[in-house]
């Protein structure tokens, strides 16, 4: 994997890129997150972003710069498709807004959070029929535990949540031991992802027996190239998702998807839709359920201010990171 560029000025960026730090409240709380921010970095090939979640430490952030590198030095592969399907995300909501969500979306795919710390099993069973209701008979609905599950749980859970069919089930479980032995005992595909982007080395993750999908994230495998790496070294079908960006680090994610030789899943890139704002004027919302192959311009920068202590808290850690 790449590893991330060396800093050309003392305490951070280099000296041919210039930062941004960005900060936008949520809609609703996602993946215990209230507001999100993240720095935007401009280089010759244009915008990047650097917005590692704070439980990821200096050595995993590294492939996080090495994206935003990527995006605003190199660049990125030439698009086989110029536009991508993708899924609306649904958060740990209550069952009337989660079917308003979906409706209002335009998307005929939907990921539905489960599991969320303090719910019940009968809020996620509410949440998952009034998503198949919104969509429909024939749209997909795939669910998101975020490896909160052991597996005798997980059979219970996704046996109760298969009723309103299940296209598949994302990280139900910690570890590949527990994926695998989930997989043995229930009928719904299991798609790896924490497993894949937060290993070592994500191409070397055995996956053949744990998983039926890989769910591929631009910043965390470390850019484009590099999740184009992971997805050839593991030959399974690929989802493409986003780790809760601004447009500019969506735009990643759409690149890798365009650029993948096959797509058969819509891609959860969906998620501008969670913020309140966006850096740009154009953002990457989906319309009639895809996004385009483009690179916004974050031209509302200065309406996405960060307060003093998170500019500062995200220039130490950009320094941190390029000076290890």
């Amino acid at each position: 994997m790449p590893a991330a560029p060396a800093a050309d000025a003392p305490g951070g960026v280099p000296a041919a890129l210039e930062a941004h730090v960005w900060s936008v409240p949520m809609r609703t709380r996602f993946r215990g997150i209230e507001v999100r921010d993240g720095v935007l970095v401009h280089g010759p090939a244009g915008w990047g972003e650097f917005s590692p979640f704070w439980d990821y430490d200096v050595a995993e952030s590294r492939r996080w710069w090495a994206s935003a590198h990527e995006a605003a030095v190199l660049g990125w592969p030439d698009p086989v498709r110029s536009s991508v399907p993708v899924n609306v995300t649904v958060p740990a909501v209550g069952p009337e807004q989660a079917h308003a969500i979906v409706r209002a979306s335009g998307c005929r795919t939907a990921k539905v959070k489960v599991a969320e710390p303090g719910q019940s099993p009968a809020e996620d069973v509410a949440r998952v029929e009034a998503v198949r209701d919104a969509l429909g008979p024939t749209g997909a609905v795939r669910v998101d535990a975020n490896a909160a599950w052991d597996v005798d749980t997980a059979v219970v859970r996704l046996r109760e949540l298969d009723r309103f069919g299940l296209e598949y089930a994302e990280q139900p479980c910690p570890t590949i031991e527990d994926l695998a032995a989930l997989r043995r005992r229930v009928d719904v595909r299991i798609a790896a992802d924490e497993v894949v982007r937060r290993a070592v080395d994500p191409r070397r993750v055995a996956l053949a027996e744990a998983a039926d999908v890989v769910v591929l994230k631009v910043q965390p495998l470390g850019g484009v190239r590099a999740a184009l790496e992971v997805a050839e070294a593991h030959g399974l079908p690929c989802v493409v998702s986003s780790a809760l960006e601004s447009s500019v680090g969506i735009a990643a994610g759409v690149a890798l998807a365009a650029a993948l030789p096959e797509l058969p899943f819509a891609c959860g890139l969906g998620t501008v839709a969670l913020f309140t704002g966006d850096v740009t004027s154009e953002p990457l919302l989906p319309l009639d359920g895809a996004l385009p192959v483009v690179r916004p311009v974050p031209d509302r920068l200065a309406e996405c201010v960060a307060d003093a202590a998170t500019e500062r808290r995200w220039r130490e850690r950009l320094a941190a990171v390029l000076g290890s």
